[in-house]
């Protein structure tokens, strides 16, 4: 990877993930920050025009975090990811589920397993996300330009709110 990579969204049907990799221009340190507190989740962690909305983060193996996305009229779309496994400043496994206000998970709705990857790069950070879907039918309906965008979106956010902690530190 060179300095000029920025955002990178890949696609393996036969293997049923995505592979979402981004370089942000700030320390590993930051980003674990921004990625592990909900004070500061709730500040990028959405694509525009939404926010984000912690109810609960329990941040350790066997913890969660319940959030909503809030749409611009105010409506909760809900999520809730369960933390698999976590190697601090390394990777985050977890399992993604849209779920209820109270945090039920949706059973028509597949978990998909996620793996966060942080690397520092010379004082810069490579995140590589990849998801891992249980099905054909979800995978299909998540490899799409409208999820590329979504995500491309809320990492944007992730780069701006970055660039202003880290000029306020």
């Amino acid at each position: 990877m060179n300095s000029s990579f920025l955002f990178d969204f890949s696609v393996d049907k036969e293997n049923k993930t995505i592979r979402i990799q981004r370089k942000f221009d700030v320390n590993l340190e930051l980003v674990w920050q921004a990625w592990t507190t909900a004070a500061l989740l709730d500040q990028w962690c959405a694509p525009n025009p939404y926010r984000t909305e912690t109810k609960t983060l329990d941040f350790r193996k066997g913890g969660f975090w319940h959030y909503a996305i809030v749409g611009p009229e105010g409506n909760k779309h809900w999520s809730r990811y369960d933390y698999k496994d976590i190697e601090p400043k390394k990777s985050i496994t977890e399992l993604r589920a849209f779920s209820d206000e109270n945090g039920t998970v949706n059973p028509d709705f597949p978990s998909t397993e996620c793996t966060i990857v942080f690397s520092d790069t010379e004082g810069k950070t490579l995140v590589t996300m990849t998801e891992r879907y249980s099905s054909l039918e979800i995978f299909e309906k998540m490899a799409t330009t409208s999820h590329k965008k979504g995500f491309s979106s809320h990492l944007k956010n992730l780069d701006r709110f970055l660039l202003t902690l880290k000029k306020n530190k």
